[in-house]
């Protein structure tokens, strides 16, 4: 066989490594791109403050994430016009309620100190506990009071069994969605965060 003959079954060779090697590559890229691009839209910090006060309150640890994602993301010095603070976008007052009801030890979590994490996390935790209890498990009700007040969910829960078709307020349907949402991606993305 000449060489120009043997190169020809080298280079014929080396075609399928190559194409083996491109589809391993995109295979690669397609497997880990989504994780990389999923952890940089939904990230996870305070694991230690949400995990202590999620088991002191019975709340999922998920769902602590997903409303922190969605009221603040992760900004622990975030403020809303309406003057709720921190990670979990809490109200001053409401945080003074936790406790006043007993939920939150005064003494050990200050409501004046919103912007830290660790109390914000307590707070919200404590919060979303007693939303949770109040509306006797329903999850869905007590994100949307969240949002939107327990009054708000209380009539819109007397209009409609499914209380996403009840709600009249934009802002809080497409919160309800979103905290869910997020719900479910933290749990894809770190499925064991919180073990």
């Amino acid at each position: 066989m000449s060489s120009s003959g043997t190169r020809f079954f080298t280079w014929f060779r080396l075609v399928p490594l190559l194409a083996v090697a491109f589809m391993g590559t995109i295979s690669a890229v397609y497997s880990y791109a989504p994780a990389l691009l999923f952890t940089a839209i939904y990230p996870l910090r305070y694991e230690d403050y949400i995990v202590a006060s999620a088991a002191d309150h019975a709340v999922d640890p998920y769902l602590v994430a997903a409303v922190i994602e969605t009221e603040s993301g992760w900004d622990p010095q975030a403020r809303s016009s309406q003057g709720a603070r921190g990670l979990m976008q809490l109200m001053p007052e409401t945080a003074r309620d936790m406790v006043v009801k007993g939920i939150v030890d005064g003494s050990r979590y200050s409501a004046d100190n919103l912007e830290d994490p660790a109390t914000n996390i307590e707070f919200g935790c404590a919060y979303l506990s007693y939303l949770i209890r109040y509306f006797n498990g329903a999850t869905d009700r007590a994100i949307a009071a969240y949002n939107a007040g327990m009054g708000n969910v209380n009539d819109w829960a007397q209009e409609d069994t499914v209380l996403h078709n009840a709600i009249t307020f934009p802002e809080t349907q497409a919160y309800l969605i979103r905290v869910n949402n997020a719900h479910d991606r933290y749990q894809q993305i770190y499925p064991e965060a919180f073990l």
